[in-house]
């Protein structure tokens, strides 16, 4: 029988420098979108999916992550005091065991970020979330992710279609067979450029690994930029398991980026009943 995913990894211990001057004070993972830090979004959307421990992967103060789930004992107690409800506070809460934290010492790319969480994933298939990457879709990305991933196993990433110019800025993958959103990977190469790309079809933030990616970043190899690399340590899988790509039915909204993360705001608070009207009525006006 094939093993469940039961286990997440979220990489959160970047410096979050495009979004600088906020993120000298605060992780960028706990900027709000309308009302919930991004890593509420992730950690939604890994729940929903059915994961049932979330591996924060954090670097020096950013313990915050964590404590943003524990509960808050004077808060609530205040808040009840006061006759208000907690619903606000839905989901900013874990169970006992439900997040678990280690730490990445030194900036070495995301293939070393996810290497720092192997004692906790052991040997069972896991789930990789950036959270930067807000993936917005009923049912979300991930949930999508691991009903095709119970269908054809191996390994799974998630893929949208970008502009050739942009190819040198992701994971770019060369597809083999494809069913509806389902492609086969037979190659990836990080950060091509748009002469050698041999796709348009680029990996973003989300993933299901099998756990032998973590022997292939056991070695420490450096790729694109002089890191640790994680689509160069999955790419060593492929021939040797299944692996496939999705194209997932969700609006992805980057965001590290300035003007991703504002989008992310207007287009998340449009779809909402208790802000949507007054925001569509400032745009209109404007």
């Amino acid at each position: 029988m094939r093993a469940r995913l039961r286990k997440a990894v979220f990489p959160v211990a970047g410096l979050g420098t495009r979004l600088l001057p906020a993120t000298k004070a605060i992780p960028k993972e706990l900027i709000t979108v309308v009302d919930r830090p991004l890593i509420q979004y992730a950690v939604d959307e890994a729940r929903e999916a059915g994961i049932e421990q979330m591996i924060f992967v954090t670097g020096r103060g950013k313990s915050s992550l964590v404590d943003y789930f524990d509960v808050a004992f004077e808060l609530e107690t205040t808040m009840r005091q006061a006759g208000k409800q907690l619903d606000p506070l839905e989901g900013a809460r874990s169970q006992i065991g439900e997040i678990v934290s280690v730490r990445q010492q030194q900036p070495l790319g995301l293939g070393h970020a996810v290497w720092c969480a192997r004692h906790v994933v052991g040997d069972e298939p896991f789930a990789v979330l950036l959270p930067d990457d807000l993936m917005v879709g009923k049912p979300g990305a991930l949930k999508q992710m691991v009903e095709a991933w119970e269908r054809v196993g191996g390994n799974l990433l998630c893929t949208e279609e970008v502009p050739a110019e942009k190819t040198a800025s992701y994971g770019i993958l060369t597809p083999g067979k494809t069913e509806g959103a389902l492609t086969e990977v037979l190659g990836l190469v990080e950060k091509p450029a748009p002469a050698d790309a041999r796709s348009r079809l680029a990996v973003i933030g989300r993933y299901i690994l099998q756990p032998d990616v973590m022997a292939a970043l056991d070695k420490g190899e450096t790729g694109a930029g002089g890191e640790i690399q994680l689509t160069d340590a999955m790419a060593k899988l492929i021939g040797k398991q299944p692996f496939h790509a999705l194209t997932v039915d969700a609006a992805r909204h980057d965001c590290g980026d300035r003007a991703g993360y504002v989008i992310a705001n207007l287009a998340l608070a449009l779809d909402r009943d208790d802000v949507g009207p007054q925001v569509r009525d400032y745009l209109n006006r404007i």
